[in-house]
């Protein structure tokens, strides 16, 4: 990998002033006090010895850490740099601007604190004691780009084992952002989710969770595609993730390539790279939706897809409709922090999305099915969704 990357400093020296470098140089963040140290009064206020009154307060009573330290307003953005980007593997130290980036956009797009970890261990149960271990200092935990299948079996033990919000954003996050681009799409076609099929294209950690949150959302049917096809519990080479989406997806018992799938489809989720043929386009449902997500080459290209399809929507900032999950994260974590949430249940998931669809309802076109990530209507509303589903389930604590 490392002989495919550009040196920054023949890149700085002799191209000019790359705008990449120059933006990253010293890192995209620091620390701010919020409280003045202008004095000796300030500094007995700040640190000993009043802080040792707060420090005792705490121990007395310790959900007054909620009150008086950051706790409850910031979160940790934490990866093993397993699964970056479209980079791959490439370990904990090569992953920190995109912590950086990820913290940086929390505080950009909900004003909420976010702490950059790059950790550099891969045993899935030591990378969730390590995580246990700093909860105490945060008040949500951020999972990114972490390999699957682990990403599953981390964040479900890891979520067992605090009492503050653990989210995968490479799962949830895209999930989210889908659902709601989908909402919208057969809002403006006038059909409803429980009367479409969809097939997505890739069954890792964003595959599985937009085909669980779909279901939960009543689509009509989804079938999930690899590599090898259909995922149908008749075949004999699923991991135990693949064999639960068996189980879950795919009622009309399809078999075959993803090709096979696509005959008569409504929706092609793509999160999986590679190209889409586009005569297996041409057999899907007339107007259908075609959400082609890889970075930066879409599996089906937009204006093929425009042949074919009543709504399109791209993973890529320069075509209209891209699902991004700065449209999610941000405010999820918002609602989940006012609230002092325990978790993010499927229920806050599933009232993210139809926040967010609600923003741009009234606004609908084929090139309008979810809001951009500028548009400052979009934290408010996940965050409000999300706190008062919190409370309606009973993982809020505020």
């Amino acid at each position: 990998m490392a002989s495919e990357i550009i040196n920054p400093d023949t890149e700085l020296s002799e191209a000019g002033l790359d705008p990449a470098f120059a933006l990253h140089r010293g890192g995209k963040m620091a620390v701010r006090a919020t409280v003045p140290v202008r004095d000796n009064a300030d500094l007995s206020l700040a640190y000993t010895p009043g802080v040792a009154k707060v420090c005792a307060a705490i121990a007395a009573q310790p959900e007054l850490v909620h009150d008086y330290t950051w706790r409850s307003q910031v979160v940790a953005v934490v990866t093993d740099g397993s699964a970056v980007l479209g980079l791959g593997d490439i370990g904990p130290e090569a992953s920190l601007p995109v912590m950086e980036g990820k913290a940086i956009l929390f505080k950009q797009f909900a004003g909420v604190d976010a702490v950059p970890i790059a950790l550099d261990c891969r045993d899935p149960d030591e990378l969730v004691a390590t995580i246990a271990r700093m909860a105490p200092s945060f008040g949500g935990i951020n999972l990114e780009d972490i390999s699957a299948p682990r990403c599953f079996e981390i964040e479900r033990k890891l979520q067992e084992r605090v009492d503050i919000p653990v989210f995968h954003d490479d799962q949830h996050g895209t999930a989210v952002v889908t659902l709601a681009a989908l909402r919208n799409a057969a809002r403006l076609t006038g059909r409803e989710l429980g009367e479409l099929r969809a097939v997505i294209s890739g069954a890792g950690a964003a595959g599985a969770a937009i085909a669980r949150i779909l279901l939960g959302a009543g689509i009509g049917d989804v079938a999930v595609c690899d590599r090898k096809g259909v995922v149908s519990a008749e075949r004999s080479d699923l991991t135990d993730v693949k064999r639960e989406l068996a189980v879950l997806t795919n009622r009309a018992g399809l078999t075959g390539s993803l090709a096979d799938a696509l005959s008569g489809a409504d929706v092609f989720i793509g999160v999986s790279g590679g190209t889409v043929p586009e005569a297996a386009v041409a057999r899907m449902a007339p107007g259908s939706f075609i959400f082609a997500m890889a970075n930066p080459d879409p599996e089906i290209h937009p204006e093929v897809a425009r042949r074919y399809a009543s709504v399109v929507a791209t993973g890529r900032s320069d075509y209209p409709n891209q699902i991004n999950n700065v449209l999610a994260f941000p405010g999820i974590f918002a609602g989940a922090l006012q609230v002092r949430a325990a978790r993010i249940t499927e229920g806050m998931k599933l009232a993210a999305a139809e926040a967010l669809a609600a923003v741009v309802a009234d606004e609908l076109s084929p090139s309008r099915v979810i809001p951009s990530p500028f548009d400052e209507r979009v934290a408010p509303a996940v965050a409000a969704a999300v706190a008062a589903t919190a409370r309606a389930e009973g993982v809020a604590r505020r």
